[in-house]
């Protein structure tokens, strides 16, 4: 099936999506641009939403890219979070913001390292162990900004908050853009740079596409495999500590939103290129921020963002890693 063909099914896939759930599309798509980029408080919003999606995205997309299904960034974001709020808490000035965000690396590292090994040395499958490594890092996080690390000036389950002066400055005011927004173009660049240019890179793509040829060629995939799941987790982990020094200046339970499984989708639809995940991040981030705003003014219900955003995941991953016929000769 041509390209062209797909996406004039997704179109359509999206369309009859509105109209079951009672909208005019025309009316909702004007709606749901004006809510996420039409203002300069709806754009921040959106600008929000899109920082640790890009992020996180570059994360799932690194595993992805060494033949792994990453489902645990949302653990990772939770528990660099975490670790971030705590050591910038416990550490004056600038010295605990720094430190903060590299533990916050560390642990996320440390949470997705478990996953690697137990894929690379015994053949367990990543998905089921990172998905149970979220729900550890959900109730440990919970339990513990409950307890021993909670605010005793809140009611609410809360660390205290960071000292305003040394959250990360806004690289422009109205609308506010976050510095946080400069870190993760940076590493999206990097990323992109890494695997096209490096051994390294190279080697950690042959080991994703193909590990016993890749071990035939003298490439460790074993060892690989558990250095790319570390990696995967310190930047997920970096997303968390970034969202608390940008945006959130705590940590709390029920911190993300959902960013590592959205990730997820945003990395899929980028495929193979690093750079489609600033328009990949950008759509996820426009439907999170517009689909309050089709609820007020069109009655669209807010799942309704969810339901196109599988409906583009499943249609596009089709286009991207379609099955190309074999001309005989």
């Amino acid at each position: 099936m041509k390209i062209w063909a797909l996406l004039a099914i997704a179109v359509g896939l999206v369309y009859g999506a509105l109209v079951v759930a009672g909208a005019a599309p025309a009316d909702t798509a004007q709606s749901l641009i004006q809510g996420s980029l039409g203002s300069a408080k709806a754009l921040e919003g959106t600008m929000k939403h899109f920082t640790p999606l890009l992020i996180a995205g570059v994360a799932v997309f690194f595993a992805l890219r060494a033949g792994l299904f990453n489902i645990g960034v949302e653990g990772q974001f939770t528990v660099g979070a975490f670790v971030c709020a705590v050591v910038a808490l416990r550490m004056p000035g600038w010295l605990g913001l720094i430190v903060g965000i590299l533990a916050a690396a560390v642990a996320g590292a440390l949470w997705a390292y478990p996953a690697g090994w137990i894929k690379a040395m015994r053949g367990g499958h990543e998905v089921i162990s990172t998905i149970m490594l979220n729900n550890i890092a959900g109730q440990l996080s919970t339990a513990a900004v409950a307890g021993p690390f909670k605010d005793p000036n809140q009611q609410g389950t809360t660390t205290a908050s960071i000292d305003p002066a040394l959250m990360l400055p806004a690289i422009w005011q109205d609308p506010r853009i976050s510095a946080a927004l400069l870190v993760a173009v940076l590493f999206v660049i990097g990323i992109w740079r890494w695997l096209g240019r490096t051994v390294p890179g190279y080697e950690l793509q042959a080991a994703g596409a193909n590990p016993k040829a890749a071990t035939l060629a003298g490439i460790d995939a074993p060892k690989v495999t558990i250095r790319a799941m570390a990696i995967s987790g310190a930047i997920g982990g970096i997303a968390g500590a970034l969202q608390v020094v940008a945006y959130e200046g705590r940590f709390f339970a029920g911190f993300s939103s959902g960013y590592g499984f959205d990730a997820l989708g945003v990395a899929l639809l980028a495929g193979s290129n690093p750079l489609i995940l600033f328009p990949s991040a950008a759509l996820f981030a426009i439907l999170a921020k517009g689909s309050t705003t089709i609820q007020v003014m069109n009655g669209v219900p807010k799942g309704i963002s969810f339901v196109i955003l599988g409906l583009l995941i499943v249609i596009f991953a089709a286009i991207r890693y379609r099955k190309v016929p074999v001309k005989e000769s």
